[in-house]
């Protein structure tokens, strides 16, 4: 049985670079999306398309190296078929960074050739940087930049503040904060937020939390967890259940011989957010068909 859970975050600072984002809209051609390959549907912001209005976009599969392959490929061909510019990426290494520049000057191509009209040859093209936090957007814009221009770390909310960075002679990126929406219409998109790391971890109950990641690995990568934790899911255990099969295999226990459920489920989303557990996507892209409770 599925443990549920109510999640909900949305800091001060988060309102604030929301306002932030919309009054700096004036300022760019477009918006590079960047969403977790893992999660396409539950990274996307729905107050984006609000605050971009009729900028173009380009979406952004960042992670992918933690991604199931075949899911994101699956996933780009639902954007693009939808008429958005997509990218397939993995910042750590560089993988599919390097189409970004020319990517954009196709998607805003009528806009470069508008400029060129007027005189404007060469004009600086600006686009603004948007995603969730801790999906590897200040990581993107190093690898692109070439340089460390934006803090990058493995933790939410580090970004807090507005920068702008040169890519080449004729292009910047706006660097924004990663920004949540104030409620999550799904518990699902809640939860797989929180699987992913896009929501701190001390507002949780990381064990009830753990027991449905465990659920959904079991529906989908069942032969990851007994690669990774030594058993057999059983088809009868509910999360604790599968959680506490697994402390068992690792030793986690305490004074009297229970279980550290708490030890377990900090290692199993540890493990899974570190790409440990394999390639692993959490999502298809029939959830944009069926909605987030799939």
């Amino acid at each position: 049985m599925k443990e549920s859970i109510n999640i909900q975050w949305f800091p001060g600072h988060m309102a604030k670079a929301r306002r932030m984002m919309a009054e700096n809209m004036k300022y760019v051609d477009a918006v590079c999306e960047i969403v977790d390959a893992r999660i396409p549907y539950s990274s996307r912001n729905p107050d984006l398309g609000e605050i971009c209005g009729d900028r173009p976009r380009m979406i952004i599969l960042n992670r992918c190296d933690q991604a199931d392959e075949s899911v994101t490929k699956q996933w780009a061909d639902a954007f693009r078929s939808s008429g958005l510019t997509c990218l397939v990426t993995d910042s750590r290494s560089g993988q599919g960074t390097k189409a970004f520049s020319s990517a954009v000057g196709e998607m805003l191509a009528d806009r470069i050739a508008g400029y060129a009209e007027k005189g404007q040859v060469g004009r600086t093209i600006r686009l603004m940087v948007a995603g969730i936090p801790n999906v590897g957007k200040s990581s993107f814009i190093n690898r692109v930049s070439g340089r460390k221009a934006a803090a990058a770390s493995d933790r939410p909310g580090v970004t807090r503040g507005k920068q702008w960075i040169r890519i080449g002679s004729q292009l910047e990126l706006l660097d924004t904060p990663g920004v949540l929406w104030p409620k999550f219409e799904s518990e699902t998109v809640g939860e797989h937020l929180a699987f992913t790391g896009a929501v701190k971890d001390d507002i949780l109950d990381r064990v009830a939390l753990a027991g449905n990641l465990m659920l959904l690995l079991r529906e989908r990568y069942a032969s990851r967890l007994t690669e990774r934790y030594r058993f057999e899911p059983q088809p009868d255990m509910d999360g604790y259940g599968l959680l506490e099969a697994a402390a068992r295999k690792r030793g986690y226990l305490v004074r009297g011989g229970d279980v550290d459920l708490d030890r377990m489920a900090a290692a199993l989303l540890d493990e899974f957010r570190g790409g440990k557990l394999g390639r692993v996507s959490l999502e298809t892209p029939a959830m944009l068909e069926e909605g987030a409770e799939t």
